[in-house]
């Protein structure tokens, strides 16, 4: 249990958090605060022009209802910090007079990173908790499993936590977008970087068997063009109930692999670091930005172990000496410190959230008083060079009506035992 009251309700099996308080803060008061409020830039945007009030499920002229789902148990509990870090956020929010004041009623309940507790969780947010939408539920098996429903039912599923590339579908599935960097343009990266610097490599792919693993592979196919296969020596595959991955890094080593991309979750990541450090493997080692936490998988696999591991990130790593003197790092540290008390602030999860978080609050700023689906996705589709206090320098938010993916620009790092540095120019999809 958090302190502070970020946890105000807890049921099982589903986990719940939901906010109570409410109270009005001023333009006024928000700017004689700053640079406190700094991780709170969304809310200095200028109001929107009022108009009648229109609501759609879940909105009053006191409260919003967002719904959320998580692995806060599961194979991928080790994402749990980032729905854990939105409530915080959203707990922030409500402390600060809401969103044009109305307080935010966050819901959040633990699917296990399984599809079926997915649609069983959704339907009961939708349909019983009648929230105006759902927010940012992890994962691409889980959200596969309710992007048919959200778009019958006509309920945004915003900003979902994979960067599977279907979710740019506006014309197919005009209800759902994302907001991470997509795998494909992710896989066409290492592709470009493999090509720079082991030419001649022979390459293992380590994947989640499902869109979100193949997405990386066909990225790196893709990439690779009329290289592929023959640069392409060990496609292996895991499923989420297997117990480690141990087998398939054994293999590559025994085939000759001496580039491998490590595209796992992490748990599995950190087993396959673990293993290639046990046989004295040593290969070019690229590891996919979903797996890159410090917290939740270089130090269980032990960062000794890590060193020279390449990676590419979207948002600033929390534990890089470069950024203590940013004022967007110093907001984020004052969040943390105030509504995760204790938390590891190497997890990654606990930077994405509230970064995730923010984005929404820029949607319903900008909804204004017409809180309605429609306008949601509206105004979910209009965003402009937007961005929040821990994206890296230069990487902006941007969405228009025919471009559901927010975030398009990753930079490369490398591991130097204590933290990634980067290196090269921001990318889009090939290096330099």
């Amino acid at each position: 249990m958090w302190r502070d009251g970020a946890i105000a309700n807890y049921r099982e099996p589903a986990t719940l958090y939901k906010e109570v308080t409410v109270k009005h803060l001023t333009r006024r008061t928000i700017l004689a605060a700053a640079p406190a409020l700094a991780f709170t830039a969304p809310l200095l945007s200028p109001r929107p022009a009022r108009a009648a009030k229109e609501y759609g499920p879940g909105v009053t002229d006191t409260e919003i209802k967002i719904g959320n789902t998580g692995p806060y148990s599961g194979p991928a509990s080790s994402y749990s910090s980032g729905p854990k870090s939105q409530a915080a956020y959203w707990k922030m929010i409500n402390d600060q007079g809401g969103v044009n004041g109305r307080k935010v009623n966050f819901i959040s309940y633990d699917d296990a990173y399984s599809p079926p507790k997915t649609v069983e969780m959704v339907r009961k947010l939708v349909e019983e908790d009648q929230v105006l939408l759902v927010a940012s539920p992890l994962g691409t098996p889980t959200n596969s499993a309710i992007w048919h429903y959200m778009n019958q039912k006509k309920v945004p599923q915003l900003f979902v936590a994979t960067g599977a590339t279907k979710w740019d579908d506006p014309k197919g599935h005009p209800w759902t977008i994302g907001w991470q960097p997509n795998y494909q343009i992710e896989g066409r990266i290492y592709a470009s970087y493999i090509f720079q610097n082991k030419p001649d490599g022979k390459i293992g792919v380590l994947y989640q068997d499902d869109d979100f693993g193949k997405d990386y592979v066909k990225g790196l196919t893709d990439g690779l063009g009329d290289k592929a296969a023959s640069m392409i020596l060990v496609k292996a595959s895991y499923e989420t109930t297997d117990p480690t991955v141990d087998s398939q890094v054994v293999d590559m080593q025994a085939r000759g692999v001496d580039v491998f991309v490590n595209t796992a979750i992490p748990k599995f990541a950190a087993q396959a670091i673990r293993k290639a450090a046990e046989i004295e493997w040593k290969p070019l080692h690229i590891l996919s930005s979903i797996g890159s936490s410090i917290g939740a998988t270089l130090k269980p696999a032990g960062l000794e172990h890590c060193r020279g591991i390449v990676t590419d990130l979207y948002l600033k790593d929390s534990t890089d000496p470069k950024w203590q003197d940013d004022p967007g790092f110093k907001a984020w540290v004052a969040f943390m410190d105030k509504y995760l008390p204790g938390a590891d602030k190497s997890d990654g999860g606990y930077v994405y959230g509230p970064s995730v978080a923010a984005t929404l609050v820029q949607v319903l700023k900008q909804c204004g008083d017409e809180l309605t689906r429609e306008n949601v996705m509206k105004q979910a589709a209009n965003l402009h060079d937007f961005t929040v206090p821990m994206l890296l320098p230069g990487i902006t938010i941007n969405t228009s009506p025919t471009d559901f993916a927010p975030i398009k620009q990753v930079q490369m790092a490398r591991f130097d035992g204590e933290h990634w540095e980067l290196f090269g120019p921001l990318l889009a999809g090939a290096v330099g």
